[in-house]
């Protein structure tokens, strides 16, 4: 790579990382604030978490046809519509809340849900514009700017809360203004169109690509290390809840386990280059399960905070991992719908924990949700240690 595509490199990775920020805080104030919102505009508070739902189901629907449609438009087109839905759909929120109508609410998530399928693919984008080399380095750089979300996001929901009347109304209109800033980011990057071969070729069929070890691999550690963060993560608050702690310590937990998922970026992708990608899913794995012995361990403020803080880094390895992997286990011209069946199954995963956590803590308890984690997590040390 020559130094002024290195230039060119670095400029797109933080371009990238800027709209990872806003991507991110918006996705931290939604979780925030819609089950509030769904609870204050719905006639049941049963429905309360619906519109969270179809976040997530939207999301997960959604990386298919975004992945197809940027392996044929490009990176920077497909970044564009999806930073479009999600201006339209926090507008679209802002409204529904001055309103009250919960429909409208639960089309904007929806909306919501489809820009952040898109914007799941800024790590790959980033990938695409450095050397073999530097992909982890630059995947990690580009995740690293949800660390703005930990701070930014809670935020804006606490100074914007009651400024236009109807509780969080403000909130979302003023998200929008943020996403015009990723909107900026997205108009600004220089990421080359695929190459022709990418759009006359469809290269091995999918089955053949979803059998190999290193895909495999990738989407088991990927998959994995969401799947087990997300379940914990949004079981903690209610965990927390049950043994008489206070919101603001689970908001606290929250937070700082949000800085230990992203906060690793910056060095995660150096660390693979030095000991190897396998070490580091190894790693993941035993502080996802340092984190479930903490939460065993005891139940104060300070465990939880420990375990989420374990956990966040855990995630961080996996994921950075597993996707520096997928990156290894495709060819040029089969990119789109490698990386449409690898976010597919793992945010289908996020979809299924972020619905089920809430049933599998009331009916289980907190203790079993921990110990089903655990199969999961070996499976992974498994894979990694047989697969050569």
């Amino acid at each position: 790579m020559t130094a002024i595509h290195t230039e060119i490199s670095y400029r797109n990775v933080g371009l990238l990382a800027l709209a990872q920020a806003v991507l991110m805080t918006g996705t931290s104030l939604l979780i925030t604030t819609s089950a509030l919102v769904g609870r204050n505009l719905s006639d049941d508070p049963v429905w309360a978490t619906i519109p969270l739902g179809l976040q997530f189901l939207a999301m997960t629907l959604s990386t298919i046809p975004a992945s197809l449609f940027m392996g044929r438009y490009g990176r920077r087109a497909g970044f564009l519509v999806g930073v479009s839905l999600g201006l339209a759909g926090t507008l679209l929120a802002g409204y529904a809340v001055l309103v009250d109508s919960f429909v409208l609410f639960c089309v904007a998530a929806v909306l919501l849900g489809s820009f952040n399928a898109t914007g799941q693919f800024y790590r790959f984008a980033a990938a695409e514009v450095a050397s073999e080399g530097l992909r982890a380095r630059a995947i990690g750089l580009v995740l690293a700017g949800g660390i703005v979300a930990a701070f930014m996001g809670p935020n804006l929901a606490a100074w914007t809360r009651e400024l236009a009347g109807p509780e969080f109304a403000a909130s979302y209109l003023s998200l929008s203004v943020l996403y015009l800033v990723g909107l900026v980011a997205i108009l600004a990057l220089r990421i080359p169109m695929p190459p022709p071969v990418a759009l006359h070729s469809v290269g091995r069929p999918l089955r053949e690509i979803a059998a190999s070890p290193m895909f495999a691999m990738a989407v088991v550690a990927a998959t994995v290390g969401y799947g087990v963060m997300n379940l914990l993560m949004v079981a903690t608050p209610l965990a927390m809840e049950g043994h008489h702690h206070r919101f603001e310590d689970a908001a606290l937990v929250i937070q700082w386990h949000v800085v230990a998922m992203f906060l690793p970026s910056f060095v995660t992708g150096d660390l693979i280059r030095r000991f190897g990608v396998r070490r580091i899913l190894v790693a993941g794995v035993l502080l996802s399960l340092a984190c479930v012995g903490v939460n065993f361990h005891g139940h104060s403020v300070g465990h939880y905070w420990l375990a989420l803080v374990l956990l966040g880094v855990g995630w961080n390895f996996l994921f950075i991992g597993g996707t520096t992997l997928l990156t290894m286990a495709h060819r040029p011209e089969e990119k789109a719908k490698t990386q449409a069946l690898n976010d597919f199954i793992v945010f289908g995963t996020v979809t299924m924990t972020a619905l089920g956590s809430g049933a599998l803590i009331a009916t289980l308890g907190w203790a079993a949700v921990n110990v089903l984690v655990i199969p999961f997590l070996l499976a992974v040390l498994i894979l990694v240690w047989r697969i050569r």
